[in-house]
């Protein structure tokens, strides 16, 4: 079993994420475009940004296992991103208003060594309630979300946006899905929770 277990990532919410499964790891960033390939859906975008990222550092740990992550917000036909300014953070969550938001989230484990990899993609739904003009600068101001696909947190004061919440692991919807990750690790040896 490989030794040293990577992060392909420098998203501080991946890595507080990583944390809660108590195993050490360390985090390097790779170096990759992350553009969208010409009539690329979504889901094929999160699959290959994922396998990219954990790949691209295999050479630097030919002996890890290596984990890539990568998430989109989806809505209609649009996706969106990181929205990095108040005005696009507004008209990202004005646009979401009572309406769904689908998340791919998709994860890589690659085993550096043997170059062989596990790989998914995993959804989940937010259902926004009618937003208030005031609501969304209140919350903006009050957040700052401009770092998080979709314009909130889950996992601070963004929860107050949605009527419901829908998927099979929450921890999907920060950026690194915890109940598949976990599997995938236990499929390469790993005990979780460890004993460690």
């Amino acid at each position: 079993m490989p030794t040293t277990l990577v992060l392909a990532s420098s998203s501080s919410y991946r890595r507080e994420l990583l944390t809660r499964l108590q195993l050490p790891f360390v985090t390097a960033a790779p170096d990759i475009d992350e553009s969208r390939l010409a009539d690329e859906s979504a889901q094929a975008m999160v699959a290959r940004l994922a396998w990219q990222k954990a790949a691209a550092l295999a050479t630097q740990y030919p002996q890890a296992l290596i984990i890539g992550s990568d998430q989109c917000a989806v809505l209609g036909e649009q996706i969106l991103g990181k929205p990095l300014t108040h005005e696009q953070a507004r008209q990202q969550l004005q646009a979401s208003s009572g309406r769904i938001v689908e998340f791919l989230t998709g994860l890589c484990l690659l085993d550096s060594q043997t170059q062989s990899f596990q790989l998914e993609v995993i959804p989940f739904q937010v259902e926004f309630r009618e937003l208030q003009a005031a609501e969304i600068e209140n919350y903006l101001l009050r957040e700052q979300p401009y770092d998080c696909a979709g314009s909130f947190k889950s996992e601070g004061l963004g929860i107050s946006l949605f009527n419901r919440m829908h998927g099979d692991d929450p921890t999907a919807l920060i950026g690194l899905p915890l109940i598949r990750l976990a599997a995938m690790l236990r499929k390469q040896g790993y005990l979780i929770p460890s004993a460690v």
